[in-house]
């Protein structure tokens, strides 16, 4: 609101812990396999809450005098479309247009803090329920108080397009907040039905297009400061190196530098410009102590099955006994490399800290956490530290941990002036938070009918959630296996008698964490690149042997409904014509199944993929525009990730560390055809953002096979 109100508050809104309840243990039950599955089954269908304050519809909704509204996020916009989805959900219950709303990035300040962070998949289906219901709360407080000024009773008012309505007179919502001092929050209004529904379902334009388009957004490098000073940090290039000693006299002494910060394993510059900060950091004379100089080979002998530490996450009938004594057992491996995140923007952010006060710009995923941390590093309050969220260049769970804000922190407090501090583009390469690699062993058994007997998938990672500052430290012991290393993992096809999932979990020497889909897109392309292998050996068709082996329940069927919609769409067929083979694959992923057929040809040793056909089912649809779009750009990031991107460990450190020799897919790579189609079958939205990276690498190895004749079983993927 305009003023300062004063509101009677109550909690309104009660949301639930991560997966709906909480689980509470006794210690002898934590090591019990059957327990471990069953809470890693409810972690594969979790659908995870909205975790903030929802108290106050007055935090969320800034009402103006110009009858416009604005809804403060708590969620980040970093390209997917949120804003805009949010946004018609938002005006779908407010009763306004979508010309009447804009969305901003809540701050601390606000009070919008999600403990959840944007990540998931989830920033739509989380806020489903409980922005609709603050949207609506906030429409009847409007309503109750135009019956006052226009002295109509509250029933013969209606709420449109941002004004109350009676016969003959009318109020607008901009009128209604300019002279109303002190608002009562009402019980929670019944919701719309999906008929009575005016945004939710249709195309909207985004609405951070015009801006972004015109150079007006500004994302986290963008910020600028009245006597803003540079800062550079110094870090190591080896992994595992600890700071041994440093010498500083040479830098201290070189133009333009206000001051140079030691504290133990830390090093900062602070500069008048930003290439003064990295002029005097290359200077400084740091040495450091790494006890041992990694390669590659070394990864990779650290990430085969046995190595690590196995855990069995998924098992129905005698599927280990069958396979370890059957005949003819059908056994392959795949890998995937380490895997960079690679996002145009770098990390950094702009910090000021002042006596009592710190406020930070930064593009981060991680509101609640950053805040955390930067208190924690300055020794103040939470209610101290404001967090000023910006738009993101990129992230794909990169800025889903942003210590670098503290850092920042550190350098402006020892100046008292704004400091702005960046990553350059190798120390972004280099202390990423990285795609672990992945081994992966599958083996099978088919009956006289050529349909699988026992299926068995193990699976070994570095670590993805574990780790995480926002992982609980109970998830560990209570889990054992990372549930990001094995997103994906579990095997889908329920109609299998005997089955299992087995996670092996290694902890490599560089951080490893999230990166878009997590464990999906490695997991996927190794078992639905076997299960083609499995339909080939029976002499059937790769669509309808998926079909047989899909259980008859609602998770299967929706399942079945995306794969004949994707064969449809693409007129799936399984021969090679004119050089040209079509490939297919399936996933489910956080409850959303995905179909894609991608269609390939092969030249000079190298794959073209020259249309992808895709079909989803992620329930309710709020913007089909936005989901299209999210489909599109997984399929594009699945692609350059399949068929390009790979990070090596060379004499102790990771390596490419610019663009160009980290290959990645170029526009001329991408599909010149991306058809995609929606399914609905739900009343609730669910995951988009991840969940179509899920097939599209198998989809492309199973198509290049057929030309080529070679299974390819380690991406990248490469023809000879």
């Amino acid at each position: 609101m305009e003023k300062n109100k004063k509101i009677s508050r109550r909690r309104f809104i009660v949301r639930s812990t991560l997966g709906g309840t909480a689980i509470i243990l006794g210690t002898t039950y934590l090591a019990r396999n059957p327990l471990r599955r069953r809470i890693a089954e409810m972690a594969n269908t979790a659908e995870l809450p909205y975790v903030g304050s929802t108290d106050d519809p007055i935090m969320w909704f800034q009402i103006s005098t110009d009858n416009s509204v604005t809804l403060h996020c708590p969620k980040v916009e970093m390209g997917q479309g949120i804003f805009t989805g949010l946004a018609q959900i938002a005006a779908e219950e407010l009763e306004i247009s979508m010309d009447q709303i804009k969305v901003i990035h809540a701050s601390t300040a606000t009070g919008n803090i999600d403990g959840l962070s944007t990540g998931g998949s989830n920033s739509i289906s989380s806020l489903w329920i409980s922005l609709r219901e603050l949207a609506a709360t906030m429409r009847e407080m409007l309503r109750a108080e135009a019956s006052k000024k226009l002295q109509v009773p509250l029933g013969d008012l209606r709420a449109e397009n941002g004004f109350i309505k009676a016969t003959g007179l009318e109020i607008s919502y901009g009128d209604i907040v300019r002279d109303t001092d002190t608002w009562e929050i009402p019980e929670i209004p019944e919701l719309k039905k999906p008929s009575e529904f005016r945004h939710i379902g249709k195309p909207a334009p985004r609405l951070d297009l015009m801006d972004k388009v015109c150079g007006a957004s500004i994302f986290g490098m963008d910020v600028e400061l009245p006597g803003m000073l540079f800062g550079a940090i110094v870090r190591p290039t080896a992994i595992g190196a600890t700071l041994d000693s440093v010498d500083i006299s040479t830098a201290e002494a070189m133009p333009g530098v206000v001051r140079i910060v030691v504290e133990k394993e830390f090093v900062g510059v602070v500069a008048d410009s930003y290439t003064e900060a990295e002029n005097a950091k290359e200077a400084i004379e740091a040495k450091w102590i790494t006890e041992k100089v990694w390669q590659t080979k070394d990864i990779e002998q650290m990430i085969e099955i046995g190595s690590g530490k196995p855990y069995v996450i998924q098992k129905e009938g005698k599927a280990r006994r069958l396979l370890d004594e059957g005949d003819n057992v059908f056994r392959a491996e795949y890998k995937s490399p380490i895997g960079a995140h690679a996002q145009l923007e770098p990390n950094g952010a702009v910090a000021f800290v002042e006596e009592d006060k710190a406020t930070i710009w930064i593009s981060t995923q991680v509101v609640k956490i950053t805040r955390e941390e930067v208190a924690e590093q300055l020794g103040m309050d939470l209610e101290q530290v404001v967090i000023k969220p910006t738009f993101l260049g990129g992230a794909f769970g990169r800025r889903l941990h942003t210590p670098h804000a503290a850092e920042v922190a550190l350098l402006s407090k020892a100046v008292g002036k704004p400091v702005k501090c960046f990553f350059n583009r190798k120390e972004e390469f280099q202390h990423d938070t990285f795609r672990p690699p992945t081994h992966h062993l599958l083996r099978a058994l088919l009956n006289e009918n050529g349909s699988i007997e026992a299926f068995e998938h193990q699976v070994s990672s570095g670590d993805v959630m574990f780790g995480s500052p926002f992982t609980p430290r109970i998830a560990e012991p209570l889990l054992g296996a990372d549930i990001g290393a094995w997103r994906g993992g579990m095997v889908q096809y329920g109609k299998i008698p005997n089955y299992r999932a087995v996670s092996w979990r290694v902890k490599l020497p560089f951080a490893t964490s999230w990166w878009r889909s997590l464990g999906l897109l490695a997991n996927t392309f190794a078992i639905e690149s076997f299960i083609d292998e499995l339909a080939e050996t029976a002499s059937r068709d790769p669509v309808e042997f998926r079909l047989d082996h899909i259980q008859d329940d609602q998770r299967g069927n929706r399942l079945k409904e995306v794969i004949k919609s994707a064969a449809e769409i693409a007129g799936w067929h399984n021969e090679v014509i004119d050089g040209r083979a079509m490939g297919f694959a399936a996933s489910t992923d956080a409850n959303t199944p995905v179909a894609q057929v991608a269609e390939v040809s092969v030249k000079d040793n190298d794959i073209v993929v020259h249309k992808v056909f895709c079909a989803i089912d992620p329930g309710l649809i709020v913007n089909p525009d936005q989901v299209k779009a999210q489909c599109e750009g997984s399929i594009i990031m699945g692609i350059s990730a399949a068929m390009f991107e790979e990070m090596k460990v060379v004499d102790g450190e990771l390596q490419p560390e610019i663009y160009g020799p980290y290959r990645m897919a170029q526009m001329r790579h991408s599909p010149r055809v991306i058809k995609v189609a929606l399914l609905e079958n739900g009343t609730h939205p669910g995951a988009v953002g991840e969940p179509p990276l899920g097939p599209i690498a198998a989809a492309i190895a199973n198509a290049a096979y057929k030309i080529s004749g070679r299974r390819l079983r380690k991406m990248p993927l490469i023809p000879a």
